[in-house]
């Protein structure tokens, strides 16, 4: 079997299919959470501190400044809000999966199966048993 078929076989399984629906879906709905928190949830939250822009948040350690040539060199800083933002987001999607998992979960979990029926035979058998005891 050569290389190709080989990865045809291998890339055309249904996991990998599926897996790879997943990834794109999953970035799409990282896109909507991202803009989720950016611009609808974010917003209110930093108005209500005080008109706090989080995407904008930051420590600065060192201040931009020029070098020698006249060129700027950018500001040194730690960027707490998107890291907020990227924390939130995080809870959200996190939160969705659980709730995906869980419904999962609870639609796989089935009703115990009843027992088997006795077969014939094994009828007949202890019928004959129990005509003899007596």
């Amino acid at each position: 079997m050569g290389m190709i078929s080989e990865f045809k076989e291998f890339a055309m399984r249904g996991n990998v299919v599926d897996l790879a629906v997943g990834v794109v879906i999953g970035a799409a709905f990282g896109k909507i959470v991202t803009s989720l928190v950016d611009k609808v949830i974010m917003p209110p939250i930093g108005l209500a501190i005080g008109g706090v822009d989080f995407s904008k948040w930051a420590w600065t350690l060192k201040e931009a400044t020029l070098d020698a040539a006249g060129k700027e060199v950018p500001a040194v800083a730690i960027g707490i809000g998107d890291f907020l933002n990227t924390v939130i987001q995080f809870l959200i999607v996190a939160f969705a999966i659980f709730m995906v998992v869980k419904a999962i979960n609870r639609v796989s979990k089935r009703a115990p199966e009843a027992p088997a029926a006795t077969p014939e035979d094994v009828l007949l058998l202890r019928e004959i048993r129990d005509s003899l005891k007596k």
